[in-house]
């Protein structure tokens, strides 16, 4: 048995996956995000008539048995496949799990992705199927279809990883603190790799009818792929997504030894609570505010260090207007000046699924050299007045990047990347 290190170790990402409505792959959905393409359009799912929301985030034509055979598609439920795919192409960059068995010890890896909502496709499907045709039809993979640790459970039992596996729930913050707890992991010796992140197939006449009817999401359905605005004064609400994405994080000698091709290190994290209101943040954003300077602190970097932000950005009327406020108590002067943008005006807003797509778009802007736009910014909010890089992408280079998820519940995550050596490129 390893014991855990007294002095804490670095950790760097070795591997990147993404499902989405902007493209299935990583380099597709990052040249969608690249070009400020929308992934929003109308629900194809089920049918909306009736429904005050007719918009969403879908990922068109999924075919689960491109990914699995016919029995194992049908014993996942969606948000699993989304979260096994995910995974799958994180494992394959970065060269290990079931395609590469002897890449890294089996016992030292570890799985944590979450879900926020979970299996509520199979939950509708077998209580619409119980109501009409009685308890006996139901099925008897509706448990480990529903419940969110079987999705880092089925991908352990894929690839073969033994470690610490478990599936954080945090409503929309959860990909980012699966993310956060696999660093901590990491960083303290109880594990070596883990797979972190988050999924969510949440699209449901049940799901978007609860959101609805809370006021949370966008009735801007005139505008299509344009409702969704983070920071624009005519902003009304999210507009729901699906899909996830996973990150390989990896002790870094461990990584060098393999010579793993390296995106960059995580080097802080930040994890609050607001203590406040199960749906609203508070109006300063004082719990935001404190995970940012967590995440800081632990990192050793200061505000004007930080080349760019991946906001929360979900653009309901709070959340822009607190996340905008709490940026300029956390950062000060230097909040003006750090260009801020919100993928989520283009992919949508995956839930469980957003943190972490969102670490993974700041892991591509670095390499990349590139800051994604937050599109359908059109009228400005002098509420909401610092730089949003409006519409277009910009070149810069990002040797620090910084990304913020909030829950419902009033909790906060913030992860802060850094680009790291370029020797690690030359020796990968």
């Amino acid at each position: 048995m390893t014991q855990a290190p007294r002095q804490p170790r670095r950790v760097v990402i070795t591997g990147v996956g993404i499902v989405s409505p902007v493209g299935n792959s990583v380099p597709e959905a990052w040249r969608s995000v690249a070009a400020g393409k929308s992934g929003i359009s109308e629900i194809a799912s089920f049918d909306t008539e009736g429904f005050p929301i007719k918009i969403a985030g879908e990922i068109r034509d999924w075919d689960a048995t491109q990914y699995f055979d016919p029995k194992q598609a049908r014993h996942l439920d969606r948000s699993a496949q989304f979260g096994m795919v995910c995974a799958s192409e994180a494992c394959a960059d970065a060269r290990i799990g079931a395609e590469f068995p002897d890449a890294v010890d089996p016992e030292r890896a570890g799985v944590m992705v979450g879900t926020g909502i979970g299996g509520i496709h199979t939950l509708e499907q077998n209580a619409e199927i119980m109501r009409s045709r009685g308890h006996r039809r139901v099925s008897p993979y509706l448990i480990p279809m529903l419940i969110g640790n079987l999705v880092p459970g089925n991908i352990s039992i894929h690839h073969g990883f033994k470690g610490p596996t478990m599936a954080h729930v945090s409503a929309c913050a959860t990909g980012a603190h699966a993310i956060g707890e696999a660093f901590r992991t990491i960083k303290w010796g109880y594990a070596d790799t883990i797979l972190a992140g988050g999924c969510e197939g949440a699209i449901t006449k049940l799901t978007v009818a609860g959101f609805a009817n809370c006021k949370a999401l966008s009735t801007a359905n005139h505008r299509g792929a344009a409702a969704c605005r983070p920071f624009d004064r005519e902003r009304d609400g999210f507009v729901i997504a699906e899909g996830g994405a996973c990150l390989v994080l990896e002790e870094l000698e461990s990584a060098l030894r393999r010579q793993a091709n390296i995106y960059g290190e995580i080097v802080g994290y930040g994890a609050t609570s607001d203590a406040f209101h199960i749906t609203a943040p508070t109006e300063n954003g004082e719990g935001l505010i404190r995970a940012m300077k967590i995440a800081m602190e632990e990192a050793e970097v200061s505000p004007g260090q930080i080349a760019y932000i991946n906001a929360h950005g979900t653009s309901t009327p709070y959340n822009d207007r607190t996340e905008t406020a709490a940026y300029k108590i956390a950062l000060g002067s230097a909040a003006g000046r750090i260009p801020i943008s919100s993928t989520k005006s283009m992919t949508g807003h995956l839930l469980g699924g957003a943190g972490a797509l969102e670490a993974a778009f700041c892991l591509k802007a670095m390499e990349e050299s590139l800051i994604p736009p937050t599109i359908n910014y059109e009228f400005p909010d002098p509420d909401c007045d610092l730089d949003y890089v409006p519409n277009e992408a910009r070149r810069a280079e990002l040797p620090v990047t910084l990304s913020n998820a909030m829950g419902f519940g009033g909790q906060n995550a913030t992860l802060i990347f850094s680009k790291g050596d370029p020797a690690w490129t030359q020796q990968a």
